[in-house]
């Protein structure tokens, strides 16, 4: 198993396009309503981009209308590590992977959506690649 905490920012550039680099290693956000997985509702399996680590599942994603994939749980919370995230001005919790330290977006609570967590992982589709279900 490759140890992905120790990689060089060299051995990231070499690996990601500059698109996902900017989000999964500098904590970026892709534009709202252009991603990859905003809108789709195929059935499979998300998992991290840069190491490939299981991250979420389409049984839980949920229309939020926000911009961008969101999801009411991972598929495992020891898959996803929750920080807090003072930057732009504001109090955020950052979700990142648990295997690689990658940023893929932050979590939200208390909005008021019908799901049974009452969670938003607000989730951006370049940090993530989707394994349909077979």
């Amino acid at each position: 198993m490759t140890d992905y905490k120790n990689w060089t920012e060299a051995q990231w550039r070499e690996k990601l396009t500059p698109e996902e680099f900017y989000v999964l290693r500098e904590a970026g956000t892709e534009p709202p309503g252009v991603g990859e997985y905003t809108n789709t509702t195929t059935e499979g399996v998300y998992h991290c981009r840069a190491c490939g680590e299981e991250l979420f599942r389409s049984t839980e994603k949920f229309e939020s209308h926000c911009g961008w994939p969101s999801f009411f749980s991972p598929a495992d919370s020891d898959k996803v590590i929750e920080r807090e995230d003072r930057s732009h001005g504001m109090v955020r919790t950052e979700v990142l992977c648990a295997t690689c330290g990658s940023h893929l977006g932050h979590v939200f609570a208390g909005e008021g959506y019908n799901t049974p967590t009452d969670l938003r992982y607000c989730i951006n589709s370049v940090s993530m690649t989707l394994e349909p279900k077979q």
